[in-house]
């Protein structure tokens, strides 16, 4: 037997004060409707003018501080300029404010001792409020005053202002808690950022023949193959089985490209001389502009490519002239497919990548990152545990980060962001880190930033229009075992544009019908989205700041699919638990046989004697028990969104024997050098064994799912179908169903459409208790 649920592990249920109290369905009120308001003084400083010389060379270099209670923040300096421009911002939190004056104070930058030009003073009370969507603030010119409030030479111009976090100086601007935050790579480290994952595009390359190979020895067969190149992408055809200078492949390399495309594809024919040992007999650089993309299979034009050869003359590569093999191809970039990236179990997007494509979106998700609670210290500063947690959202192609809450265990984001919706079907991950980089400097192989825990929510889940506020466990498994690294609060919302598009897309296939109709293999699907992530982190890594490789492999689940015997075990204990099912209804049904209850046993004497007698009614009774079942459990349907459940991840109960071989590094670290290969190959067939059985358990799971209204739409779209077919079987002659059934289902294969059925499309689409595996 599973013991309870740890009580610290369960989702909790919230009622924050949202949008200010003024959470309505009119979307006008506020576009942060799903946070809580935070309040926060504004201070603009654009420029100064006339400032005094204060330096032996009649200059100054001039900045301004901007002082509220034991917050201080600073401008950049201008050297040697009387009239600066420094239009910044500054943000000082309302729950921090100790002070009842704003002072902001001119100065000149020097060596020894800065020196005082004048100070603007503020009384907080009389700050004006701004709330948008009213027009920005205008700054004005304030007179700077000596310490005694005479009025000096020069003037600063100023807005000062009281707002909240939907104001547009928001993202940008200075904020006090980031006093501690040393230079301008540490700032911009700590903002909230929105992010775009590149274009991904499948690239077919068909390697055909090639013609007049030019083999150093001409006395032997050459063994030709192709190799060919992509960025960091190596793929080889087999040798050529025509052994001659004009050889023929006709086979199919696939790789992933990234727009903007930079690297070109390269195509090399090689000669296997010696085992270890391969001549080039020539190369070609094809640039990725000059390819060809298709929506559909349909054939693209085939070309043939001049093949080069570099000769070294003196030490020096040299380009052959007289050389005229060539290479004949079909390549193109493929648009009708959608490049998996993700998990297929929490696919954030489904849609083709061409986006002629793509349909209607059927809604709009918004998520409101509130804050968290409890959350552990993950470092060390000044002998004191710390932790600057940040968030990052990741839905579709749209990655959001919000901003670091430095030194706090209990940080509040409370930033609103919003996605368009493709496909209910989908699954929006949410993470918490620990920033390690708030004082600039990427030093390779330095820090990386720690995970504090995950949340994922499949949109499919949650009713229309209703605002869940819930907190979060976020657990994390660790070599110890799990752990509770603290909570996180979420208020989510999905609008759905059109019940009736929505409604009609579980009718659809889940991918795009290239998958179906020309469906790539399993084991190209796992190196493709493997080359998938390592582009999409590498490009992430390379915005300003970097959305770091360690966060978007732990966002995108890379290594999920490793061997693991607490993963293989909690597979096991889910196909049991559905197979749980089947086993009830025997004992029940061997204690009907027994007698154990006899009014139960009577009453299904006469029920089969009814249906033995009218035989035409025990698919109108079977469907008719469905919907009434279904409409019985309506009752007790799922009202908080799925979340990560240690118990059915066998996180709690794994052997520490079990955590140490889940952590250890593949290839293993154990000594003997057999052992490792025995070990790894294990792991390795292992983990494909584990990946059917979980796809096993989840089609178990979905069948399950048809009543539980866990995903509402479609328990509703299978009881009115229920309903519906009970009465249509009821009034059908039972032969004429059988008939239509057995030849609906010995149909001539010309009567056979290539993408899947819209039942099976429908199944599909059902969710499965794998949103919930750690």
């Amino acid at each position: 037997m599973q013991r309870p649920l740890h009580e610290d592990f369960l989702l909790k249920e919230t009622n924050p004060h949202l949008g200010g109290g003024k959470i309505t369905g009119d979307k006008l009120t506020s576009t942060y409707d799903l946070v809580e308001q935070m309040q926060y003084l504004y201070v603009r400083v654009v420029k100064a003018k006339e400032l005094p010389a204060k330096d032996v060379t009649g200059s100054c270099d001039p900045y301004v501080e901007v002082k509220l209670g034991n917050y201080k923040g600073t401008t950049r300096h201008f050297e040697k300029k009387s009239n600066p421009e420094w239009n910044q911002v500054f943000a000082f939190s309302k729950d921090r404010m100790q002070a009842s004056m704003l002072e902001v104070t001119v100065k000149d930058k020097d060596f020894v001792k800065d020196d005082f030009m004048g100070r603007v003073l503020f009384d907080l009370n009389e700050v004006p409020k701004r709330v948008p969507p009213d027009s920005p603030l205008a700054p004005q010119w304030y007179r700077l005053e000596d310490r005694k409030g005479d009025k000096f030479k020069g003037e600063l111009m100023l807005a000062v202002w009281m707002g909240t976090q939907a104001d547009e100086a928001f993202p940008e601007a200075w904020h006090s808690d980031a006093a501690t935050v040393t230079g301008t790579d540490g700032l911009a480290n700590i903002r909230s950022k929105v992010y775009l994952s590149p274009k991904l595009w499948y690239l077919r390359v068909n390697v055909i023949e090639a013609q007049d190979l030019q083999p150093s020895d001409k006395g032997r067969y050459p063994e030709v193959y192709v190799k060919a190149t992509l960025g960091n992408q190596v793929l080889r055809t087999r040798v050529s089985p025509s052994r001659s200078i004009n050889p023929m492949w006709n086979e199919d390399l696939m790789f992933v490209a990234a727009e903007p495309f930079e690297e070109p594809l390269i195509l090399s024919v090689e000669d296997r001389i010696a085992p270890n040992k391969d001549e080039v007999l020539g190369k070609c650089a094809i640039p990725m502009h000059y390819v060809d993309r298709r929506l559909d299979h349909k054939p693209v034009n085939t070309r043939w490519f001049n093949l080069e050869r570099h000769v070294i003359v003196e030490g020096e590569k040299k380009k052959e002239t007289k050389f005229s093999s060539r290479i004949h191809t079909r390549i193109c970039l493929e648009g009708g497919y959608h490049v998996l990236d993700e998990s297929t179990h929490y696919s954030s997007d489904l849609r083709p990548t061409a986006k002629q494509l793509w349909k209607n979106s059927i809604g709009v998700l918004e998520v409101g990152i509130l804050n968290a609670q409890g959350l552990m210290p993950m470092k060390t500063k000044d002998s004191r545990g710390t932790t600057d947690a940040y968030c990052v959202a990741k839905y579709g192609q749209k990655w959001v980060r919000t901003r670091t809450i430095i030194d706090s265990f209990t940080p509040k984001w409370n930033e609103q962001y919003t996605w368009e919706v493709f496909d209910p079907c989908t699954v929006i991950t949410i993470g918490v880190f620990d920033n390690c980089h708030l004082h600039g400097g990427d030093k390779p192989g330095g820090a990386r930033d720690s995970r504090i825990g995950k949340v994922r929510i499949r949109l499919s889940t949650l009713e229309t229009d209703r605002v869940y506020t819930h907190s979060y466990p976020l657990l994390v498994l660790h070599p110890n075992g799990v752990k509770k690294m603290g909570e996180i609060h979420l208020a989510v919302r999905f609008t759905c544009s059109s019940l009736l598009n929505m409604m009609h897309m579980y009718s659809q296939p889940l991918l795009p019908k290239m998958h179906y109709i020309h469906p790539l293999t399993v084991s190209q699907l796992d190196s493709l989205r493997h080359q998938a992530t390592q582009i999409v982190s590498m490009r992430l890594s390379r915005a300003e700041p970097p959305l770091r490789k360690e966060i978007v492999e732990y966002m995108l689940d890379v290594g999920s699919h490793m061997w693991s015997m607490r993963r293989s075990k909690a597979n096991f204990f889910r196909i049991m638990n559905v197979f749980g099912g089947l086993i009830a209804v025997g004992k029940w049904f061997d204690q009907i046989c027994n007698w154990k209850n006899p009014i139960t046993t009577v009453l299904i004497h006469i029920l089969f004697i009814i249906l033995v007698l009218f035989p035409e009614l025990i698919l109108p009774t079977i469907f008719l028990y469905l919907f009434l079942i279904g409409v019985w459990y309506y009752r007790w349907r799922p009202r908080h969104p799925p979340h990560m459940d240690t118990r059915l991840s066998h996180a709690e109960s794994a052997h520490p024997d079990e955590l140490d071989e889940e952590f250890d590094t593949f290839p293993t670290s154990r000594p003997p050098d057999i052992v490792r290969m025995r070990y790894d190959r294990l792991r390795s067939i292992a983990g494909r064994i584990q990946t059917v059985v979980g796809d096993l358990a989840t089609q178990g799971e979905r069948l399950q799912s048809l009543l539980s209204w866990r995903d509402p739409r479609a328990t509703a779209l299978f009881v009115l179908f229920c309903l519906i077919a009970a009465i249509v079987l009821y009034v059908t002659p039972f032969q004429v169903v059988a008939l239509l059934t057995g030849f609906y289902v010995l149909r001539h294969p010309r009567f056979r459409h290539k993408l899947p059925s819209v039942p099976l499309n429908f199944f599909r689409r059902l969710p499965a208790r794998t949103d919930c595996m750690l």
